[in-house]
């Protein structure tokens, strides 16, 4: 027998409102700053590194992708990059930490479509001061009974942030853009996944979709989630 469901989570960036763009275009300057010192391609694949090196130091977020930009700058430059260039990565990061927040197409009516019949949660992983930024710009704060900023996003951590808002996990769902983050350790924690899909999303964050399992949803744009809903509840 299927159980009633009672909290829907919602993933922040790039469900909800615009995020990797900001990481790309910043990217797309980084290559310019040091066209001079590495082939895009390489420096690309030099920064992927870094970043994928400095996860468990960093975590995620927009000052992690600074620093691997920095040390990336100073690896490809073999310690000689200067002083200015330094300057300018420094200047994109806090442009991007005070970009305006551009909300995805439905966001707001979507989520205020459920706030009457179900615990609504937003659940993000980044940089604490950053999400809290994003989150009060975006008028959505006061549609959510909860908010999680977290480091990472495991069954453990879903199970846990369930639980602590009073819902078993099995009553629970998670609506996000990242398979790997939103959508499979929600449902190995015994809830429902459903992806929304975007067109851009961070390589670390592609993983195959679990098709075939009967608690995931995918959905082309959050518009179709009360559907989902609908038919899950």
């Amino acid at each position: 027998m299927s159980l009633k469901l009672e909290t829907i989570a919602f993933d922040a960036d790039d469900t909800l409102w615009q995020n990797e763009q900001f990481f790309q275009l910043t990217q797309e300057r980084f290559a310019t700053l040091l066209a001079d010192h590495a082939p895009r391609d390489h420096l690309e694949a030099r920064l992927l590194a870094a970043e994928r090196r400095n996860l468990g130091h960093y975590g995620f977020g927009i000052k992690a992708f600074m620093l691997s930009m920095i040390e990336t700058a100073i690896e490809v430059t073999e310690e000689k990059v200067p002083a200015s260039v330094i300057s300018e990565i420094i200047a994109a990061g806090q442009e991007m930490l005070s970009h305006p927040i551009e909300l995805l197409p439905d966001a707001r009516e979507t989520v205020a479509a459920l706030t009457d019949s179900y615990h609504i949660l937003l659940i993000t992983k980044g940089d604490l001061l950053d999400q809290e930024r994003k989150l009060a710009q975006s008028g959505l704060g006061d549609l959510f009974d909860g908010v999680e900023i977290v480091s990472d996003k495991t069954a453990g951590v879903y199970a846990e942030i369930f639980r602590r808002h009073g819902t078993a996990p099995e009553r629970a769902m998670m609506v996000g853009n990242s398979i790997k983050s939103d959508v499979i350790p929600a449902i190995e924690a015994g809830g429902w996944g459903v992806h929304v899909p975007h067109d851009l999303t961070w390589v670390f964050e592609h993983a195959e979709p679990p098709v075939h399992h009967p608690r995931f949803c995918k959905i082309a744009s959050l518009g179709g989630l009360p559907e989902v809903v609908a038919r899950v509840a």
